[in-house]
């Protein structure tokens, strides 16, 4: 599984999975516990993990963090300039901190024969609301993939500019489920609530059985977006999803997870939790992935100035030198969403890690950490 997403952003991975141009695959991870699949890269052995307790402290300064950010931009300003596209697609996307730097890669980036950079460059040029960009995205409304012109569509709105929604109802009804996904996605986004008779047909529509796993992820994203536009009943679905009962429903509750960290909900904290547990069912621990996920959402629903989910951050933590590089990435992203200063000791060294999937995903997290101090400035 891409470490959201977001996206990265599950949704990082919807998202991310969008970007690569891939789906995402649940297989039996062997061993007795019950593992996910996708988008993983080769193990990277004899990766150094940081000093013990590196982390414990006060933080850095305010000179240091601001060292440490300059660095992860100019990282993520190259990979989203002379990336592979996959590594585009995600760097664009962890530059929204910084809407002046986003400009020209994002302007580079629609012009990419990646689908998934275009996609993702317009997204980010929308949520960054990069005004000077418009005439860029414009021509992206007659490209040839349908991620890409529901991405400008999504843009151009955000960009103050008048568009008919009726082609994200059209994808939403119609075509392959990574596009139904992303539109439903996309609609929640927009914040308009004219969207919500459409996505209340197509949730309402026959599962397809012979994609049920994709069926499943794309429902949530339907329902996802029905929370954003303040149909909160929807918010049972995704709940539900938390309990697998069959290992091809885990992607689907790694979803769910990071669905429930976006949305803030508060009710789900005890299930999310107890997705950490090292005897989630029968002594067995939940994948790591699914594990990571529900930390994530913990740290992003935690208070910075009153913090109570330091269990998230320990396994985090524990996995910051994980063999696998996705896993590395994984726990990045949950040290960037606890928005916590004293873990950047931690993720300067990922910076220099062997993957550029963790680099990233360091990057992304230190951009996220140092933000406030930045805009005090």
């Amino acid at each position: 599984m891409p470490s959201q997403s977001p996206s990265f952003r599950v949704r990082a991975a919807v998202m991310m999975a969008v970007a690569a141009g891939g789906v995402l695959v649940v297989g039996d991870g062997g061993g007795g516990v019950w593992g996910v699949g996708g988008v993983v890269l080769a193990a990277e052995r004899g990766f150094a993990p940081p000093a013990s307790g590196s982390g414990t402290g006060a933080g850095a300064d305010l000179t240091s963090a601001m060292k440490l950010r300059e660095r992860a931009a100019g990282l993520l300003i190259e990979y989203a300039v002379k990336g592979q596209p996959e590594q585009q697609a995600n760097a664009l996307e962890a530059l929204l901190p910084l809407p002046a730097r986003l400009e020209s890669a994002a302007r580079l980036g629609m012009t990419s024969s990646s689908q998934g950079v275009r996609s993702v460059a317009a997204l980010v040029a929308g949520r960054a609301k990069l005004t000077r960009l418009v005439d860029h995205v414009r021509p992206l409304l007659n490209d040839d993939s349908p991620l890409v012109r529901a991405s400008a569509l999504y843009a151009l709105s955000r960009l103050g500019v008048t568009v008919d929604p009726t082609p994200l109802a059209s994808m939403l009804s119609d075509g392959p489920m990574h596009v139904r996904a992303h539109a439903a996605f996309l609609l929640g986004e927009m914040r308009n609530a004219s969207a919500v008779p459409m996505l209340l047909e197509a949730s309402g529509a026959p599962a397809v059985r012979a994609d049920a796993v994709r069926d499943r992820l794309m429902r949530l994203q339907i329902a996802e977006a029905l929370v954003k536009l303040e149909k909160t009943e929807a918010i049972g679905e995704v709940r539900a999803a938390l309990y697998p009962a069959r290992p091809e429903d885990l992607e689907a509750c790694a979803l769910a997870a990071q669905i429930l960290g976006q949305v803030r909900d508060e009710a789900s904290r005890p299930n999310l939790r107890a997705l950490l547990a090292d005897n989630w069912e029968q002594g067995r621990p939940m994948p790591i992935e699914v594990r990571l996920a529900a930390a994530a959402s913990l740290a992003r629903m935690d208070s910075v100035s009153s913090p109570r989910e330091e269990q998230a951050l320990d396994l985090a933590q524990k996995h910051l030198a994980a063999e696998n590089p996705a896993h590395r990435a994984q726990a990045a992203m949950v040290l960037g969403e606890s928005g916590q200063t004293k873990v950047l000791a931690l993720l300067a060294p990922l910076l220099d890690d062997p993957q550029a999937l963790v680099q990233i995903s360091a990057a992304a997290a230190v951009l996220k950490i140092t933000e406030v101090s930045a805009r005090g400035r």
